[in-house]
Formats: structure tokens, sequence, C-alpha cells
């Protein structure tokens, strides 16, 4: 079916010389201009300025964030104060000494704690926000008798759907400019280096604009506003906690019985204070492992792996990594994941001459930090998943429509 909306030869009025044309042909509906495209945008941020309620979210939106923000600091500095974290203690428990270096270590994994949980704060309150400002973009225009007369004017689909998309992306990262102080704070807070701070932001601005894109989508397929209201939530939800459920399900399909070699602690004798020394032991036991490496792709489109996959690790001036924030975590669990079970089941790191405190190993550190990056083929799914959901927009509002929802009020 052909995409232009023309009528070349419509009935006169009484008393005209001859016809006059209603619309000049528009093109192909991917038709596109920049014209087109900022008069459509223009019009749906001028009525949403005019609407209070964006006012009135926007508020709100800042004052919590705000009430938020300052709540993790608070809490993240008492459960990481680098004083008490650097300090040295004697055996009555009294403070030896304090080094600088320590402070500014322990100071920077509570600066850089603070900015991954403020970067997911803003994200996930967000991707909750976008969508009931977009979610009724289409039908409810179709619904006042809007959009019928900006479909009978020279505008094409695609034009009245990128240039609502480009709206409603702007209005999201309103939003995140509205965050953009909270995030400064945290910055400042230290431990997070620029890159990281540019990176995560520059993310969120894009995982937005594929929230908004899924909305305008649901929007133009259904003919309620309250049900694309609900599908939108659904596919934000099943991205962002949906994913994560799926790959805790699907370990039970990659369970498997092995023989593995196991090292372990083993009580050798026992000291006259009863103090007991432990040696390891190497000893081989059947037991069900789970081959995450079969699975790890399904947390790859998530956008909370993604925004802390590409996050730059920080490091402190003599060049360790900061392991223990938020953004750093997610990412080491998701290429653990890559690397599935180990080789050898150690318990015993700990007892090893010399051995890393904590279980840590290092040589499993080195390998998993050595393996490529996930961020990238995460985006490029979102960003699919995106452009799907436009250019269904797109073919549902051609003109003239083959079919449409019972009860859609055309004009």
């Amino acid at each position: 079916m052909s995409t232009d909306v023309e009528a070349s030869s419509p009935a006169p009025a009484a008393g005209s010389a001859g016809s006059v044309p209603l619309r000049v042909p528009g093109g192909s509906a991917w038709r596109l201009s920049w014209q087109g495209l900022r008069t459509v945008a223009v019009l749906e941020l001028r009525q949403r300025v005019r609407s209070s309620r964006w006012v009135i979210v926007l508020v709100v939106w800042a004052i919590v964030l705000g009430a938020l923000t300052a709540l993790i600091r608070y809490a993240v500095h008492q459960t990481v104060d680098p004083q008490a974290q650097s300090a040295t203690y004697s055996p009555d428990g009294t403070v030896e000494s304090i080094t600088t270096d320590a402070v500014q270590r322990a100071s920077d994994m509570a600066g850089a704690t603070m900015f991954g949980l403020i970067v997911f704060l803003v994200l996930g309150l967000a991707g909750l926000i976008a969508p009931a400002l977009t979610a009724t973009s289409v039908n409810g225009d179709r619904g006042a008798g809007v959009l019928a007369t900006l479909q009978t004017t020279l505008l094409s689909p695609a034009e009245i759907v990128l240039g609502k998309l480009l709206a409603a992306w702007v209005t999201a990262l309103a939003l995140l400019a509205a965050a953009a102080p909270f995030i400064l704070w945290a910055y400042l807070e230290g431990g997070t280096p620029a890159g990281r701070l540019l990176t995560t932001v520059g993310l969120v601005a894009l995982i937005l604009l594929v929230v908004c894109a899924i909305a305008l989508g649901w929007s133009a397929l259904t003919a309620r506003t309250s049900t694309s209201a609900v599908l939108t939530y659904l596919s934000v939800a099943f991205l962002g906690l949906g994913l994560p459920v799926l790959f805790a399900l699907s370990l039970t399909m990659v369970q498997q019985n092995e023989t593995v070699t196991v090292v372990q602690p083993r009580e050798a004798a026992t000291g006259a204070d009863g103090q007991s020394t432990f040696v390891c032991e190497k000893t081989t036991q059947e037991m069900s492992r789970a081959h995450t490496e079969r699975v790890w792709w399904l947390l790859a489109a998530n956008p909370f792996v993604v925004v802390a996959d590409a996050a730059p690790r920080p490091a402190d001036k003599a060049g360790h990594w900061v392991v223990d924030d938020p953004l750093s975590a997610i990412r080491s669990g998701v290429r653990e994941s890559r690397l599935g079970p180990a080789p050898v089941e150690d318990w015993c790191t700990d007892a090893k001459p010399g051995g890393n405190v904590g279980g840590f190993d290092a040589a499993r550190d080195a390998k998993r930090n050595s393996l490529g990056v996930v961020w990238p083929f995460g985006l490029a799914a979102d960003l699919a998943l995106g452009a799907g959901f436009t250019v269904v927009a797109v073919r549902r509002l051609r003109a003239p429509a083959r079919k449409l929802p019972r009860g859609t009020r055309v004009a």
C-alpha cells in the first residue's frame, strides 16, 4: 500500500472554478526533514511546558533526589568511615596510627560507592518517570483528535514519530539535568575519575532514549493510554529486573555434576595453648556446579550492567583499583559469570604461605579483567529494541491506515 496521502481531485466546493488540492504528495513514510522534526518537537514541548503536571514532576523529582542523596551520603560515610577504616589499633583497642594514604584510599572508596549508588538511583527513577510522560504521546493525541490533523499535513509519519521521540528525549534529559547537581556532588566526594563521570552520564542518556522509544511504540500500537503505560512499564521492568531474574532461573538448566579437585583446610595439630594449625590438602569430590558461561549473555542488555561495565574502574594514587563500589561490583560479577566455575575449587586460600587475605585470587582476578567488554553488545541490543519500536510506530502512523483498533477516534 502506498504511503503517500493525497487528494488530487476532490469534489469542488459550491461556486468554485475547479478542484483545489488538499495535500501535495508528501513522499515516502520515511521522508525526513529538519523543519518537520523541529515542528513536531516544538509542538510537543510547548504542550508539556504548558502543563502544570510537568513542573510538579520536575520539582518533586529534584526534592526526592536531594533527600535520597543526603541519606546515601550519610549511610555510606557511616559504613565506610575513612578514619576508622585507616586506623591501626593496639591490643587494648586504642588507635596507634592513621596513615594519610590509607585515609585517602578509604575516602575514595566512600566517594566511589556514593557515586555508583546515585547513578543507579537516577537511572532507576528516570526509567520509571520517563514512560509516564511518553506512553500516551500517540494514542493520547489520537483520542483528542489532534493526530489526524498532523497526518493531513505535509509531515511524514517518520517526522511525526521522530519529532515526538525527540521531544520525549528532551523531556527525559531535563530530568537528567535536574539530577546533575546530585551526580556532581557524588563526583566531588572523590574516588571517581572524570572519564567515569562522562561515560555513565552519556550512557544513562542513551538508555533514556531507548525507554522513550519503547513508550512511543506502545503508544502507537494500543488504543488506550492506560494499556500503553502498563505495557511500557512491563517492558522497562523486564530489562531492569526481568533479565537478572531470568538469568537466576536459567542456572538450574546449566547445572552439571562434575568431578572437581577441591583444596580445603584440614586440622593438622593442636598446640599446648589450644590453638589448632591447619594445612591445605587436595581432594576429589563429586559436586553440582552451574556453568554460568553459557547463560551470562542474558545480563548483557540490562541497563545497569551496560552502565556498570562501561564505567572505567577507579584507582587511587598508587594505582590500586577500588573494587568495592557498586559499579565495579556489577562489572566484576558479570565477568565472573563469563568465566564460569573455576577449574579447582580453592577453599584454603587464606591458609597458603603468603596467601591472599580474604580468599582473593589474584590469578582469577587478572583473568577476569582480561576479558573483553560487554557493554557495546548490551547497548546495541537496547538500541535495536528502541529502533524496532520506532519502526512500528512509523508504520502505525501511515495514512491511509488499513486497519485501526476498535473504538479509535480518527478526527
